[in-house]
């Protein structure tokens, strides 16, 4: 049987359904690469909480409509003349959000197909588990835009990866295939059928004692939930003054010009 949470949170950019204990969350702007804006954001939030607190539901698999699972940020939001507060206030909605994923008392899975970047990226990551079709493209590329990661992409690039790794990935900002994500270990598997691949870990999973597994998850979450926050707010003070550098003007121009950026370092 398939249940509905969308009650109160009045957003179609978020689907959520359960079937026993498994509960599927859909990023759903299909039309823009399920790019993640304000109302996505929040509308994941409030949803991911309702399943924190559901006793039946125990693992998460959360994925994306149509061709990707996400292109990050949503561009118009970045180039809204909005005064500071009110992108404070988006960056206080992304934490909200990172936070919650990261530390839900439950399994998480991200199912990546086609494109996941930047912010995208930086949710995948939150999972516990992540698997990635073989044909997708993961890429951690804010520096394409004169931007820094967000949405914790510094703290779990390091905890994947290392930090002198992770400083490397995130200045090149490329492109990676799924194989070569896996090489670095920062996704889990790769799957030739991605729907075979997740419904096989969820198996395994179920045949666990789930409720200890869970039991090590928060133990890890709530010792790394200050070093979390302290990433979070680095990275909201950080994106502020970048997003008010001309490099990152350049990009976004660059971006919607479909042009090489020239970037001068300022």
């Amino acid at each position: 049987m398939t249940t509905d949470f969308n009650i109160d949170f009045k957003t179609e950019t978020v689907k959520v359904s359960v079937v026993g204990k498994v509960a599927t969350v859909e990023l759903n702007r299909p039309e823009s690469m399920n790019a993640l804006d304000l109302e996505m954001i929040r509308g994941l939030a409030w949803n991911l909480k309702e399943l924190c607190n559901s006793d039946d539901v125990e693992i998460v698999v959360l994925k994306g409509a149509g061709r990707a699972f996400s292109a990050g940020g949503d561009i118009k939001t970045m180039l809204s003349e909005g005064d500071e507060s009110d992108f404070l206030a988006i960056m206080d909605s992304i934490s909200e959000l990172v936070v919650t994923l990261y530390s839900m008392p439950k399994l998480t899975i991200s199912a990546i197909t086609g494109a996941v970047a930047g912010l995208g990226f930086s949710l995948a990551l939150a999972t516990d588990y992540i698997v990635a079709d073989s044909s997708s493209k993961l890429a951690m590329n804010f520096i394409g835009i004169g931007l820094i990661p967000d949405g914790g992409g510094h703290f779990f690039m390091k905890s994947r990866v290392g930090e002198t790794k992770a400083k490397h990935l995130i200045w090149e900002g490329k492109p990676m295939l799924a194989n070569e994500a896996l090489e670095l270990g920062l996704i889990d598997e790769v799957a030739m059928d991605i729907h075979a691949s997740v419904q096989a870990k969820v198996d395994e999973w179920e045949k666990k004692p789930l409720q200890a597994m869970i039991k090590t998850k928060k133990i890890y979450a709530e010792e790394n939930r200050l070093s979390l926050l302290k990433f979070l707010e680095l990275e909201k003070i950080a994106q502020t003054k970048m997003r008010q550098t001309e490099d990152h003007k350049e990009g976004i121009q660059a971006f919607l010009e479909k042009r090489q950026p020239n970037f001068i370092g300022k």
